[in-house]
């Protein structure tokens, strides 16, 4: 499965060597040095000042983060023949994300992905969230995680530089108990990675699950059919028409969910099975092989043109490999494009689907004296 795989990327990717950090120093590329910037971004319909960070190393490699959904703004990244690209969809200014956003770079939550009918029970009690996809809830609701300021601490540490986001989300807020901090660390590390940190408190007992949902185009153009993908999963789950898990671990095995070879994603997305069919393509929950509770590898993506390759690790025990199906060239994006039918795809490591009503699934419910964290870490190179 990934472990020749893995093995042979380690061989081939070629590190992009990112430097350590000078905070809100002037960028000096020639010199090695890697710089924080920050500056405003506009405000929100509702006044709130909204501030973009900009992560820079000496190569070019460069991050650039808001305020606003803890949203990656863009991610530029070299190709083979050291060319910096864009490697994720959004807009050029916030105007566009506050408009009409499918949560383009934004952590979601606080529960990323589906709860069925928008209700759960925890200890005794039934609660009641806002449906808004189709009969269930998405992503935290109609003003969910993705849709709030969140504050922002630029830092410097071992690995690189970084930003620290912070949200208090208040009892009630969107149907969810308890009031919940929630941290968010996006680091620029010098060994060409993205390192993503959650960590989280509450007051009351509540389901969380928290999630990037940057979607990527390691060719910066067109769509991604050509990208190949290997996933680090045997199993998946399986979905109904309304795509709620039906709560069965399913095999991959003979299937067009099965990317533990890799594969194009264009190969097999128009197959004749019903849950390509209840998808539109791929959007689905992939049960990552685990040998440990640390950090797993989830994902290879590789995009032959360009030559990029991106690595995705992380602690959790899924991924959800959504292929842009709902993209439909309504939306236009930074420097004039127009988003198309999968011009974007997304890995976004969770917990499965609808956990708080799937008794066999792992817990999402965290408790009062408990700290929520996970971890994953995006590393790119090239081949």
């Amino acid at each position: 499965m990934l472990k020749t795989t893995s093995r042979g990327l380690r061989r081939a990717i070629v590190p992009l060597l990112l430097a350590s950090a000078a905070c809100d120093a002037a960028v000096d590329h020639a010199a090695g040095v890697a710089t924080m910037k920050r500056e405003s971004f506009g405000t929100t319909p509702s006044g709130e000042a909204v501030d973009l960070v900009t992560l820079t190393n000496a190569h070019g490699v460069e991050l650039r983060a808001m305020t606003y959904g803890a949203i990656i703004v863009s991610l530029k990244v070299p190709d083979r023949a050291g060319q910096l690209g864009d490697v994720v969809l959004g807009y050029d200014s916030l105007a566009g994300y506050v408009k009409s956003s499918p949560y383009f770079g934004a952590i979601v939550g606080r529960y990323g992905n589906r709860i069925a009918k928008g209700k759960f029970t925890l200890d005794g009690a039934d609660y009641t969230l806002a449906v808004n996809n189709g009969p269930n809830a998405l992503h935290g609701g109609l003003t969910g995680f993705d849709k709030v300021v969140w504050s922002a601490d630029t830092m410097r540490t071992a690995e690189g530089v970084g930003i620290q986001f912070r949200y208090v989300s208040k009892d009630g807020e969107e149907g969810y108990p308890g009031t919940l901090t929630a941290t968010v660390t996006y680091t620029l590390a010098d060994a060409s990675e993205v390192h993503i940190g959650y960590e989280a408190t509450t007051d009351k007992a509540t389901p969380l699950n928290l999630t990037q949902h940057s979607y990527f185009n390691l060719a910066g153009q067109g769509d991604i059919m050509s990208h190949v993908l290997t996933l680090n999963a045997d199993r998946f789950t399986p979905v109904d028409a309304t795509l709620i898990p039906t709560g069965e671990l399913a095999l991959v095995a003979g299937t067009p969910f099965d990317f533990t070879s890799p594969h194009a994603i264009g190969d097999r997305i128009n197959a004749d099975h019903p849950q390509i069919a209840f998808g539109g393509g791929y959007d689905h929950n992939f049960v990552l092989t685990r040998a440990d509770t640390g950090l797993t590898l989830a994902a290879v993506l590789k995009e032959p043109t360009s030559g990029r390759v991106l690595e995705v690790r992380t602690t959790e025990p899924g991924v959800q490999f959504y292929s842009g199906n709902f993209l439909d060239g309504t939306l236009t994006g930074k420097g004039g494009v127009v988003y198309a039918h999968r011009t974007g795809l997304c890995l976004e490591t969770q917990h499965y689907p609808d956990s708080p009503n799937q008794k066999t699934f792992p817990s999402t419910i965290l408790r009062p004296g408990e700290t929520y964290r996970s971890r994953t870490v995006w590393r790119f190179g090239v081949e």
